[in-house]
């Protein structure tokens, strides 16, 4: 009896495991996103943080943790981690992005920023930047967003939806209209 009490344990254990696992995010470098881009066109979304930052935590721990979020972002972008303030190197638009006045001894706490942080003019953190399929840039989201705020953006985004959105009216309509599902 015990044996199987046990046995049923390290089931629940391994199915709430493959379950957690499959409600995260795989975050890749910009690097590997625009290489898989070549192999398989998808638009990719960025998330541009300091570690610093604490609403950057937040929206990774709430927004980017709430299992809706994750599962639509990995199915329908290449997602990008990107420390503003890190030393990645970054290839993009055949030119090479990097932050030479990195000081490692800053680790954790305000750096200098990165280059590719400043090409894409990011000036909040965090920063969630859209990319289409062949890499150029959509448009950056500044702050921290709700599940349900962030909704909508990833699903104009990821459908390419935000090219009918031309005017200011389509705009509010469309927003009148949505109806998110990512909540809680």
């Amino acid at each position: 009896m015990k044996r199987l009490f046990f046995i049923a344990l390290v089931l629940i254990g391994v199915a709430m495991q493959a379950q957690e696992s499959e409600s995260k995010i795989k975050w890749m470098t910009m690097n590997e996103a625009l290489a898989a881009q070549k192999e398989t066109p998808k638009n990719i979304i960025m998330d541009a943080y300091t570690d610093w930052c604490g609403p950057c935590k937040m929206l990774d721990k709430n927004t980017f943790g709430h299992p809706k979020v994750a599962e639509f972002i990995n199915e329908n972008y290449y997602p990008v981690k990107f420390n503003a303030e890190g030393e990645e190197e970054i290839n993009y638009k055949n030119e090479v992005f990097a932050n030479p006045q990195y000081n490692p001894d800053l680790k954790g706490r305000r750096n200098s920023p990165h280059e590719f942080a400043r090409a894409l003019q990011i000036s909040a953190y965090p920063s969630i930047v859209f990319f289409d399929e062949k890499g150029d840039l959509i448009a950056p989201l500044k702050g921290y967003r709700t599940p349900a705020q962030i909704e909508i953006f990833l699903k104009i985004f990821a459908k390419d939806e935000y090219k009918n959105l031309t005017t200011e009216k389509a705009w509010n309509e469309y927003n009148e209209n949505f109806e998110p599902t990512f909540t809680k």
